[in-house]
């Protein structure tokens, strides 16, 4: 709860996206649809490597991983949004509202150091395939996995306590469809430069750091890939690496538009940004980047009952 003055902020009201009652149906259809599909897709692709000896190797136990941080990186968004369309009074608690936020931005950290993690896992695949299997073991992949989790709810823990002592005084109308920083921020009566800077000085960090990171990892893996002699192997190559990268440009392009770049002043030009890296790209990750893989997919028959062979 926050207290100033003569106001106490006991609860933030989301706008989300506004219109007819027929409007928020459709969207709120649309909505459920791509969310029972990321769950579906998700969690198949954790029951396959799983339940699939094949598939215990520390790339796709990184896929596996990737598919349970998804499974909950959706669920700490999605059904508040679909709430907020059926709801009319769209309200969210004090502390709700914060705790949601802090376990949206962890989760978004968390998935920013998986991708490098899996981006140096195509590195050592491909740039250094004899000393693989000694460097990558499934204890080092499991070490890797903990630190990735454990920094990613680091990150944001006490800039988010630092965020939730704020004062909110003038208005609790949050004009997004989360609870997001920039917004919070905004409703603030007292100026918050220092809360300001941190945010965006980890918002950079998070960002640009990981993006010269990957690029770096893949400028080695296209050299690597180019040497390769077989034609089938440069295109068994291209493909794992060229999903992996699909994935970084959509959330990575994502991300910056929203969080790095000025922030738009269109209120719904920035909730349309914000689908992108909290419904779309979890919705895609199964498509792009895992059920394209032979392996995965005979798996994933397996899984459903469907003979592979």
């Amino acid at each position: 709860m926050n207290k100033s003055g003569a106001h106490t902020v006991t609860e933030f009201v989301i706008l989300g996206f506004t219109g007819s009652w027929e409007t928020r149906i459709l969207l709120f259809s649309l909505f459920f649809i791509i969310y029972i599909l990321t769950m579906a897709g998700n969690g198949a692709i954790m029951c396959a490597v799983r339940w699939d000896q094949r598939l215990h190797t520390p790339m796709y136990i990184l896929l596996g991983n990737f598919a349970f941080l998804e499974f909950w990186y959706i669920n700490s968004t999605v059904p508040s949004i679909l709430g907020n369309l059926l709801s009319e009074t769209k309200t969210i608690s004090f502390p709700g509202c914060f705790i949601q936020f802090y376990f949206f931005s962890s989760l978004a950290a968390t998935e920013i150091i998986f991708l490098c993690i899996m981006a140096y896992d195509r590195y050592l695949a491909i740039c250094r395939p004899l000393h693989y299997p000694t460097i990558m073991t499934l204890k080092h992949c499991c070490t890797l996995m903990s630190v990735c989790w454990v920094l990613g709810f680091l990150v944001f823990f006490l800039s988010t306590i630092q965020l939730s002592q704020l004062s909110f005084c003038d208005s609790n109308i949050i004009d997004h469809i989360i609870c997001d920083r920039d917004v919070l921020i905004a409703l603030s009566c007292v100026p918050a430069p220092n809360t300001e800077i941190l945010f965006s000085l980890l918002s950079c960090l998070l960002t640009f750091l990981p993006i010269l990171y990957i690029l770096g990892t893949y400028i080695l893996l296209l050299k690597a890939v180019l040497q390769v002699p077989s034609a089938v192997g440069r295109r068994k190559a291209f493909s794992t690496c060229g999903s992996h990268l699909a994935i970084v440009c959509l959330f990575f392009g994502s991300l910056m538009i929203m969080y790095v770049s000025p922030t738009s002043e269109n209120s719904e030009v920035q909730k349309i940004i914000s689908l992108l890296y909290i419904v779309v790209t979890p919705c895609l990750n199964p498509l792009i980047y895992s059920l394209r893989n032979k392996e995965m997919k005979a798996a994933l028959r397996k899984v459903i009952g469907i003979d592979s062979e």
